[in-house]
Order: C-alpha cells, then structure tokens, then sequence
C-alpha cells in the first residue's frame, strides 16, 4: 500500500492508496478453440434451463420481497464486506486503488479522485461510470444517498472515468494525476500466460452464454424448447 509522508497538502493528497501506470508489455493471443466447444451439450441445455427457470422466478418475486427480509440482506452484505475497495481507471490505463468503509457514499471516491488531479484539472467535471451505461453521479439522488455496498459496489469494483472536457479522455492522453500521486506509480502484475495444453470444456462458459442468449430473445429458443422434451 503506497503511503505518502507529511505532503504538502495533506487535503489534496490522499495518504494511504494505490496508482498502477499503464500495462506496457503484450498480450499472449489465447489458443484457439475447436469449433465443437461452442456447442452446447445436452447437460449444458438442462442446466441453462434450470438456471433461466430459477433467474426469472427470482425477477417476477422480487417485488413480493417483505422489507425486512430485504434489510436483513443488506446488513448480511455489510456485515460480509465492512470495506469496498475501489479502482478508477484512466482511459490511457492508469488506474487508481483505494479501500473504503462500505458504508461510505459515492462522493467519497469522487472527492478521492478529484483530490489526486493536477490542479489546473481538479475544476473540471468528470463522471465515474460502469460499462455500458451506468453513471454514477453525485448529482444522482438514485446513487448519491445510497452506500457502496447498496449501490452493489462491495466488496470491489472498478470504475471508469470520464471527463466532461473530451480532449482529457483520449486514449493516448496521459491520466491527469497530481505529480506526487504518478510518483508513487507501480507496474500492473503481468496476466498470466496461456497453457499450451488443448482447452478443455468449461460448462460455466457454454451456459453462461447460453443465458446470455436465451435473456436477449424475446421468444424462447428453438433449442430451450427441445430441451424441455
């Protein structure tokens, strides 16, 4: 955990975080799959249509969920997670870690982040966002009075930043971080490298997108239908 000592500011800087600087080495290309691992087996279809039966039970009860029960989830989610931590990442790849109380607010990481910009940026207005349409604004009472762990952030996320002045979120332009917080920059840990060895199946891959495809449909799938006989 990086650590700054006596800064100059003690109200711009925050004193206990993380700045990763952009990955600069390759990517190892993933090995090619055959094409017989797209398609779904017959244990794949039974257990997609287990889990679509059970995710659009649990959307049509939701609104029947008593408040306390929902009460008591949340303060299990608390209990669980009593921190979130949180990295901001810079469209050129930067990226800024720092751990909250769960309980903390949204405004808390924007003035975390406002707090570790140059100061000729710090005026400028910036939204930090999920893919692929999540804003999560302060000026949002949707978002702002409710905790990180309420706003489903816990234990960690990551979010993206951009600026209302487009010429800071280039890809080429460097992250607009105060001087002492680049200072304290470290390298990302390298991915791990691919195995040589043929994939094998992965049924959690193959339902998810399953799923994934099934959800987008507004008629149930030819093969979800076969799969019912």
């Amino acid at each position: 955990m990086s650590e700054l000592s006596e800064p100059q500011n003690s109200e711009s800087i925050p004193n206990t975080f993380k700045v990763y600087g952009p990955f600069s080495g390759t990517f190892a290309p993933p090995p090619a799959l055959p094409d017989d691992y797209f398609e779904p087996t017959t244990s794949d279809l039974k257990i997609a249509q287990t889990q679509l039966a059970a995710r659009t039970q649990a959307l049509t009860n939701a609104p029947l969920q008593l408040r306390a029960t929902r009460e008591a989830a949340e303060k299990a989610k608390r209990d669980r997670w009593p921190t979130t931590t949180i990295r901001i990442k810079f469209n050129d790849g930067t990226q800024l870690e720092k751990v909250f109380p769960s309980t903390d607010k949204i405004k808390s990481i924007y003035a975390f982040v406002r707090n570790s910009l140059q100061e000729q940026v710090k005026p400028i207005k910036f939204i930090l966002y999920q893919p692929p349409r999540r804003d999560l604004k302060v000026s949002d009472l949707k978002v702002k009075n409710l905790s990180l762990a309420e706003l489903q952030l816990a234990p960690s996320s990551v979010l993206l930043l951009r600026f209302e002045d487009e010429s800071l979120n280039g890809s080429n332009v460097p992250a607009p971080l105060a001087a002492e917080v680049m200072a304290l920059a470290e390298s990302l840990p390298a991915p791990p490298a691919q195995a040589d060895d043929k994939p094998s199946e992965s049924s959690t891959k193959k339902v998810g997108n399953i799923l994934q495809a099934a959800v987008g449909e507004k008629k149930v799938p030819k093969w979800l239908k076969l799969g019912k006989k």
